[in-house]
């Protein structure tokens, strides 16, 4: 086969690609709009807010400003007597990095009272904590807390899995970062989607805990 050929198949196989992720992300932020909060006054009430774990520090030193901006709305929610208890759900991979206790440990110090948060350890991604969520802590209605486009796709995931949840906007992040982080969301997106589709589930499950 010709060069043309093979050009012509590669720039079809890319334009392709990029109506998927384009189409996919559109599909996202258009089927969760209405779950959506950003005014802490408009947002229901509900018993447990889930506030989705990120690292605390950036890998050139400073604080992410995306747990900050998390553990503001986390806050926010609390005090404004829109939520009950926290479950932070994050990462545990290794004995020194710990995402839900930091995260707890912060929330206290904003005066968050301790018996009031609950921790997932095992919240290694968005679906195992959305899952997890409902099927080892019980709850399924809550509110997610995290930035606007996170908060997307975890509400993609709980709408496709039965769960009923709404969102609370934290602050985002612009400039370079935000650019960033949005490029790899678009891909994020997009395993997602094959990830509903082949029904997976959290990598760990284990015994039931009751938030009260």
């Amino acid at each position: 086969m010709s060069k043309r050929f093979w050009r012509n198949a590669l720039l079809t196989s890319i334009l392709l690609l990029v109506i998927a992720i384009w189409s996919v992300d559109y599909w996202v932020s258009r089927s969760t709009s209405r779950q959506i909060f950003s005014d802490i006054q408009a947002i229901p009430k509900h018993k447990v807010g889930l506030l989705l774990g990120t690292s605390k520090y950036l890998n050139g030193g400073g604080i992410n400003p995306y747990y900050q901006y998390r553990i503001d709305a986390a806050v926010l929610l609390y005090n404004a007597g829109k939520i009950s208890f926290i479950l932070v759900s994050g990462d545990n991979r290794t004995v020194n990095y710990n995402e839900p206790e930091r995260m707890k440990r912060d929330l206290v110090a904003r005066g968050i009272p301790e018996e009031r948060i609950f921790l997932d350890h095992a919240g290694f991604r968005t679906l195992d904590s959305i899952l997890r969520c409902k099927d080892v802590f019980g709850e399924n209605n809550f509110t997610i807390i995290s930035q606007p486009f996170h908060n997307e796709r975890a509400l993609f995931i709980a709408n496709r899995r039965g769960i009923s949840a709404i969102a609370f906007n934290a602050r985002d992040v612009e400039g370079q970062d935000g650019v960033k982080v949005m490029l790899r969301e678009k891909l994020a997106r997009i395993k997602m989607v094959f990830d509903l589709l082949l029904n997976t589930q959290p990598k760990y499950f284990g015994p039931r805990i009751i938030i009260n």
